[in-house]
């Protein structure tokens, strides 16, 4: 063999990863000599180097990118409720965060979570929070409107007669001040806020709304000949949102109007002056004498029967059902009424 010298010295320069003429390899550079010139066999030209797996390293980079941007300050806990138990200051702030979840409402054309904007949401019930006023020994301030913020409030009805006030009536519990107005008449939000129940009680509130506030009380608008509003739907303080009626359980047009903290109800005089069209206070405090007659109202009540009652005419006393009666009283309406005889009838 000639020149033997040379094959080898080639064979030595290529096993410790010198580069050929043609050959590319990264990141490593080496310079070569000038001088130096090396005959490389064409097939040893295409030599395979180690491959570069694109994927593991995307991965890799983008967990490490993850990692460094987001560490501290992404919390992927359950978010707080928009609405605080104790709001001095108006938060009302939309999310841009989707979760897929059953109920979902429309804000400025944004799909969100009802619960990023509340605790609790449904828009079939009205009273969905379970409060027992009982256990309630807390003051919560609410801020009601805040005009350096933007945010107002408006008189529910152009008309503030009042035809009837909050408390106890014919037996059972008034729940709202009712608003003397004629069938057709504008009724306008409260405050700012969400629709949350739109619905229709033929025994009760007629063709009625619920919306959901941003100070933290919710506002039902009872007896109306139309809705306006649908749930979902953002409403700004004086928005209309319906029209007076007298539907459901109403003998004359007007408006059933009613405040209420976590599902219950107190008088709306203590925070409005009707007769002169205006609000008491910018904030109003919550305390457990707010519920006073609500907290009575919801007292075990008993009746001692008399000669001649019956379930029905005990029913139509209290304001409630003869199913009611023979529930809490364990009896069927088939039962024999004793004189003396205690009936629960709440």
């Amino acid at each position: 063999m000639k020149y033997p010298h040379l094959i080898l010295c080639i064979g030595l320069i290529l096993s410790i990863g010198l580069p050929t003429a043609n050959a590319q390899i990264f990141p490593k550079i080496i310079k070569k000599s000038k001088s130096e010139t090396i005959s490389v066999p064409q097939e040893r030209r295409n030599i395979e180097l180690r491959t570069f797996d694109q994927e593991s390293y995307l991965q890799s980079l983008s967990s490490i990118t993850d990692s460094l941007i987001f560490e501290n300050n992404v919390n992927l806990r359950k978010s707080r409720s928009i609405i605080a138990e104790d709001q001095n200051l108006m938060i009302w702030a939309p999310t841009n965060r989707l979760v897929k979840v059953s109920e979902q409402i429309q804000i400025d054309s944004i799909w969100v979570t009802a619960f990023e904007y509340y605790s609790a949401w449904d828009s079939k019930k009205v009273d969905i929070y379970n409060f027992d006023v009982r256990k309630f020994q807390d003051t919560v301030n609410l801020r009601l409107y805040d005009p350096f913020f933007g945010y107002e409030w408006k008189m529910p009805s152009e008309i503030l007669k009042i035809n009837s006030s909050y408390g106890p009536r014919w037996g059972r519990m008034h729940y709202g001040t009712d608003l003397d107005l004629n069938t057709g008449d504008p009724v306008y939000a409260a405050f700012d806020g969400i629709v949350r129940v739109r619905s229709y009680d033929r025994y009760g509130y007629g063709y009625f709304l619920v919306i959901r506030h941003k100070n933290g009380l919710e506002t039902l608008y009872g007896h109306m000949s139309k809705l306006i509003a649908k749930v979902g739907d953002e409403v700004k303080a004086g928005d209309v949102i319906g029209r007076g009626g007298s539907t459901g359980r109403s003998t004359g047009a007007h408006l059933h109007y009613e405040l209420r903290y976590r599902g219950l109800p107190f008088d709306p005089e203590l925070v409005y002056d009707f007769p002169n069209g205006k609000i008491k206070y910018q904030d109003y405090q919550i305390t457990p004498t707010t519920f006073n007659q609500v907290a009575k109202a919801r007292t075990a009540a008993y009746h001692r029967v008399k000669r001649g009652d019956t379930l029905g005419g005990i029913a139509r006393r209290y304001g409630v059902s003869i199913s009611t009666l023979t529930r809490l009283n364990r009896i069927s309406t088939r039962s024999i009424l004793r004189i003396g005889q205690n009936l629960r009838v709440r």
